[in-house]
């Protein structure tokens, strides 16, 4: 079996589901995650703000604005109007329900439950359009197996377990149809997946039943070898190991988020990153496979913050990198790249919402030095150190941009380097330029 999932740029007309549907509809038995119709969660978000700030009018006339596009929706999405009274129906209970939680004190708990609407929506409205066009398929609702346990991380033996309930109770049906991102708590409560959202739902079910292939669609035809917003003659790659896909999501490549594929890559199941516009583009295949030799690809992640802590009484003193890397975990701020010599060690972030607090306790140990407004620029692909000239070729190409740090050998993937955000694009001109157009 098949997971097919498609974003809310997929779904996100009636024209749209229409499409997608015709696309799901190939005689196989599949399994298809859904997330909510463009825009749907950003002003779900809105509702919720302005429940937060005590204004139930506001949230109540962006209410009806939802409402009102929904219900011009279901006029171009049903023939019948059988059908367009039911997903009216469905459409109608959703957003009263929305309404409940203008009256009482609302809390994180309220504003999950008022997030979740979005893809029970548009899984009901597709399931609706795939029964007024005669194909036999069953709605999964994900609040029946999808859960985390009490370190909010999911409960696979429970997903397993509660979703083959779910299909062999409907094992005749040929789309199943489920919500991405939604799920229950430890404690019964509803709440979501977060890391990957939609996505990473996607990736639980594959493995939970042992899929042969999950599908993700989206509005781009795979991931790029560089970012196209910045440079020009990108190509999309058409084979990545889940190592190096996990590079390119977390350095900046947003087409995925770089946790939400672990189940699968656990579950050794490969994934499929195609475009829901051009059905026939091949894609980006990610898997277990390494293709020996090649850089893949360039990402950049912005907003970085550099920290260096220069102490040479305290550096080689037994204990001082705990001592460094504590204050940053008290803080709850990750760290990206580390770099250290004999009298100082140099660190990225990209949370300053703690800086303050770093700099004062790494005060104690050191000299602290702060800049900000860099980017780390991400190269991927079989960077094993034997592979003679992969390093000199990507410093070269930036042998006029300034380079604050380089870290290589914590990954056989990944070369990272810190530059100004000013230089970002030149560098990834550059790079693009050497590695992927020179023959």
């Amino acid at each position: 079996m098949k997971i097919l999932k498609f974003g809310g740029t997929s779904v996100g007309s009636a024209q749209r589901i229409k499409d997608v549907a015709r696309l799901i509809c190939d005689g196989q038995q599949k399994i298809v995650v859904l997330s909510a119709m463009s825009g749907t969660t950003n002003t779900l978000v809105e509702i919720s703000d302005y429940l937060y700030k005590k204004n139930p009018d506001g949230a109540t006339e962006v209410t009806n604005r939802l409402e009102h596009k929904y219900i011009g929706i279901v006029k171009e999405l049903y023939a019948s109007a059988d059908y367009r009274q039911q997903a009216k129906q469905i459409i109608r209970q959703r957003f009263d329900y929305i309404r409940t939680f203008m009256k009482d004190l609302f809390t994180l708990f309220e504003e999950k439950e008022i997030l979740a609407q979005g893809e029970l929506l548009s899984t009901n409205m597709m399931h609706l359009y795939l029964l007024e066009q005669g194909v036999n398929t069953a709605l999964l609702p994900a609040l029946e197996f999808m859960r985390t346990d009490k370190n909010a991380e999911p409960d696979t033996a429970y997903i397993k377990t509660h979703l083959d309930k779910l299909l062999q109770t409907n094992k005749d049906a040929e789309i199943y149809i489920t919500q991405g991102f939604i799920c229950r708590n430890a404690y019964g409560e509803v709440d979501n997946l977060l890391r990957g959202g939609s996505d990473y739902t996607a990736s639980l079910i594959g493995a939970a039943v042992k899929a042969e292939e999950i599908q993700i669609w989206t509005d781009i035809d795979g991931m790029h070898n560089n970012d196209p917003r910045f440079v020009e003659k990108t190509s999309p790659v058409r084979r990545l190991h889940f190592d190096e896909a996990a590079e390119l999501a977390y350095f900046g490549a947003k087409i995925l988020h770089p946790t939400c594929i672990l189940p699968a890559k656990l579950a050794n199941i490969p994934v499929r990153l195609l475009n829901t516009m051009q059905p026939e583009a091949a894609g980006t295949t990610i898997s277990n496979e390494t293709e020996r030799g090649k850089i893949k690809a360039v990402a950049a992640k912005d907003n970085i913050t550099s920290i260096k802590i220069k102490s040479g009484r305290m550096l080689l003193a037994t204990g001082f990198m705990r001592k460094v890397f504590e204050i940053f975990e008290n803080n709850k701020t990750p760290i990206d790249m580390v770099t250290t010599s004999e009298v100082g060690v140099s660190v990225t972030i990209d949370n300053c919402k703690y800086l303050e607090e770093i700099i004062n306790e790494l005060k104690k140990y050191g000299t602290v030095t702060v800049d900000k407004d860099l980017v780390i620029v991400c190269v991927v692909g079989d960077l094993e150190w034997d592979n003679v000239g992969f390093e000199a070729k990507i410093i070269y190409a930036l042998k006029d941009i300034p380079v604050r740090m380089i870290s290589y050998g914590g990954s056989n993937y990944n070369v990272s380097l810190l530059i100004k955000a000013a230089d970002k694009k030149r560098a990834l001109q550059a790079l693009s330029e050497k590695l992927f157009l020179e023959n």
